[in-house]
């Protein structure tokens, strides 16, 4: 039987709070395989890392612009956990997904627990670093779009990437963070990636010039002419960053002249 009653540990928050980031908001129920799954490893009932997910959607800014809420009751520890994770995306992806493997419950996909320890050679532990950031931008990105191509509406996960706005090579400090990311579908994040498209500050795709031709095929015309000018779809969670946005501009510009 599922013990009840007793405080949660720093690894629990982390866990549920995991499990919160990567899964869209609609999802967060105690029928969700995955909070089954949590609860049997924590030794908790659903209803209990269902109300803790929920008390963590109760800190989340965007959920309260949509008009939802979580349940209130948060502690501090929550609140602490939360702070921490907004302050440092890289950290939280790696302790969480460290937590998450202790517990046997799966990781990302290509980091196993023997990789997790703390004591591995210098670069292994730095490979391992890139794997879990990627993991952890993919998912939460992917869950706070509701796993949908945010032009197109495509909601096929495995047709859709989480795109980088500033690309990865850029800044080291942005791989982990979600809002530096947009889901697309994986012709769109391709013209992103070679600014052939971006958004406007209204959030408007905006195509280039090299895509306006005068004679194109039917498909052509369907993929990029008619999506210029539509708006993008906006996230549940991590709104994308408009420094990161206007620095796709700026470059997209440079390039297209």
């Amino acid at each position: 039987m599922a013990a009840s009653g007793r405080p949660w540990t720093d690894e629990e928050r982390l866990i549920v709070l995991r499990f919160y980031l990567q899964t869209p908001f609609g999802r967060i129920h105690t029928g969700n395989p995955d909070i089954i799954a949590i609860a049997k490893r924590l030794d908790r009932s659903g209803s209990s890392v269902a109300m803790k997910a929920s008390n963590f959607a109760s800190l989340d800014p965007k959920i309260h612009e949509r008009g939802l809420k979580g349940l209130t009751g948060a502690s501090e520890a929550d609140r602490g956990l939360w702070e921490q994770m907004d302050q440092d995306k890289q950290w939280f992806a790696e302790e969480s997904e460290r937590a998450a493997i202790q517990r046997g419950l799966p990781g990302s996909e290509a980091v196993s627990a023997k990789d997790m320890p703390r004591d591995v050679p210098t670069e292994r532990f730095a490979e391992i670093k890139v794997r879990v950031a990627q993991s952890f931008f993919r998912k939460a990105v992917l869950a706070a779009y509701g796993e949908t191509c945010a032009i197109s509406g495509l909601a096929v996960p495995e047709l859709l990437n989480a795109s980088h706005i500033i690309q990865w090579s850029v800044d080291e400090k942005l791989r982990a963070e979600p809002a530096n990311g947009i889901a697309l579908n994986t012709l769109y994040d391709r013209a992103f990636d070679r600014y052939l498209i971006t958004f406007d500050p209204r959030m408007r795709v905006v195509i280039s010039p090299k895509l306006r031709r005068e004679s194109v095929s039917a498909f052509h015309q369907t993929a990029f002419l008619e999506i210029d000018g539509k708006e993008l779809m906006r996230p549940s969670r991590f709104e994308p960053d408009v420094r990161a946005l206007q620095h796709h501009r700026d470059v997209f510009k440079t390039l297209n002249g």
